[in-house]
């Protein structure tokens, strides 16, 4: 886990500045709150609030993101208020609990908005179970995440907005069908019946903290459409949590609610949080653990019994997590992973046109944002491919495989990149080859996608590679398109042959 984090990049230094705008817009809020004299309950509240206002909201521009951030509230209250008068009543609170996991699931159908809606949501009913609230606290909870929210808000988009200068870093949803077709339904109903057996197990282990082992069912299908990508993260959340509770014992119980030791520990959680979640889900569930170690210390409740327990339901909320995304409606990681390689493939191709029209002398023609987005495209289909490639995973041809195609998508990247960057030189010009060049790569692609299908304009190219006109810019540009074509071929027999079929030098 460590050497994951470590010699993960940070282009930009986008983690750093993501996890240090968090602990200053996280800390501005709980300070003002705990300054307005709110009780310490409605500072927990304002702190997880502001921390998933700039946790979650990640739509593609900032005036969207600060839309959803205002809708924030709209989602979270009903909750919270529908949670308060239910402890005393466990059956309706049980069924509107599991009521609130299956549709804060469903509505991530609605993009990045649905999706920082739907965990505010679902947080909401969660701490409201944390701190047993009730309804005489509800008007001073309220204004507490209002508070925040505007604390948090004054910092991401006023004192250190740095995504202005940044490309969306939202890749393009997958086309999705109508009814169970839909990856977010049989998602939510997967949640559904995982959060029914992590509530069932849950309160069999203890009736106080079952919804531990709800929330960690629930967080498990966070960004995550196929069955490998749920299991892999299941796996992590657990190693998370033990080395979590570890350290916990180590760290949390010695301090026992301490305020200066806590705030600071608390500001480093909170910075672990958002640095390590990018690239390490495991090293995020530690941050989270011990985070959530050191406030049971300042309500006064923390305890070795109470961190192994947070263990034991983490481990049946992952259980619930497994059985449901295999035995319920399951999304294969195979159908998954092809979808993700094939957008990567339509990107690389959008840029090449794109590129191709900038070398052909139109000034309005611009391949950099193309070739960021597929960067974004990418790393979704690394995701994908992830459960493939981890070290237990004991199909072998299948680990070699998608190893194969990744390394050439990630070659296919780098071409474009360079694409890019000779487009963008002003004294490059336009060549005939490069338009047939062009042509040969859409020829790759219609192939990829469609086998056995030859574009027309494949005549067309071979026409159009006689009198070149050569030119430094071009030549490089060449290079890169002969480069992407012979990548794009390359792909054709790890797409279309079977992935369990054994691959050649593996």
């Amino acid at each position: 886990m460590l050497k994951t984090m470590l010699i993960a990049a940070d282009p930009g230094r986008v983690r750093l500045r993501s996890a240090s705008r968090a602990v200053l817009g996280v800390g501005l809020a709980v300070a003002v709150c705990a300054l307005t004299g709110f009780s310490l309950a409605a500072v927990i509240v304002a702190g997880l609030a502001a921390l998933l206002a700039l946790f979650t909201v990640t739509d593609a521009t900032v005036r969207a993101q600060f839309r959803t951030t205002a809708l924030l509230p709209v989602a979270g209250f009903p909750v919270l208020a529908l949670a308060a008068p239910l402890h005393d009543h466990p059956l309706a609170r049980d069924l509107v609990f599991l009521a609130v996991a299956a549709s804060t699931v469903y509505v991530r159908r609605w993009g990045p908005r649905g999706h920082a809606l739907g965990v505010f949501a679902f947080m909401t009913f969660f701490v409201a179970q944390f701190l047993r609230t009730t309804p005489g606290q509800l008007p001073e909870l309220f204004s507490a995440v209002l508070l925040a929210l505007l604390a948090s808000s004054t910092v991401r988009f006023g004192l250190w907005c740095f995504e202005r200068n940044l490309p969306a870093a939202v890749p393009p949803a997958l086309p999705q069908g109508s009814g169970l077709a839909r990856t977010t339904t049989r998602q939510a109903v997967q949640v559904g019946v995982a959060a029914a057996f992590a509530l069932g197990a849950g309160q069999l282990l203890s009736q106080d903290r079952w919804y531990w082992a709800v929330g960690a069912a629930w967080w498990i299908f966070v960004n995550t459409s196929a069955r490998g990508e749920t299991l892999l993260r299941g796996f992590r959340r657990v190693l998370g949590t033990v080395v979590g509770v570890l350290v916990g014992l180590v760290v949390a119980l010695p301090v026992n609610g301490a305020l200066a030791p806590t705030a600071a520990l608390v500001a480093v959680c909170v910075f672990g949080i958002f640095y390590t979640a990018p690239v390490s889900y495991s090293w995020m569930m530690l941050a989270v653990t011990l985070m959530v170690s050191l406030l049971y210390g300042v309500v006064g409740t923390l305890e070795p019994s109470l961190l192994l327990l947070r263990f034991a339901e983490t481990g049946v909320g992952a259980t619930g997590a497994v059985l449901a995304v295999v035995f319920v409606l399951p999304v294969t990681t195979h159908a998954t992973t092809h979808a993700w390689i094939e957008r990567a493939v339509h990107s690389v191709h959008r840029c090449t046109t794109e590129a191709a029209r900038r070398l052909a002398g139109d000034a309005s023609a611009d391949p950099a944002p193309l070739a960021a987005e597929l960067e974004t495209v990418l790393g979704r289909a690394r995701l994908s491919l992830a459960p493939l490639l981890h070290p237990l995973n004991p199909m072998r041809a299948r680990k070699a495989r998608a190893r194969h195609i990744l390394a050439l998508l990630d070659d296919c990247a780098r071409e474009v990149r360079g694409l890019a960057a000779v487009a963008a030189d002003p004294q490059a010009s336009h060549d005939a080859r490069l338009t047939a060049a062009c042509d040969r790569v859409e020829a790759a692609v219609h192939a990829l996608v469609r086998p056995g299908a030859r574009p027309a304009a494949d005549a067309a190219a071979a026409q159009r590679e006689v009198s070149p006109h050569h030119h430094p810019g071009a030549e490089a540009a060449l290079r890169h398109l002969r480069g992407l074509e012979r990548l794009l071929t390359d792909l054709a027999a790890p797409l279309h042959t079977s992935p369990r079929a054994p691959q050649v030098g593996s």
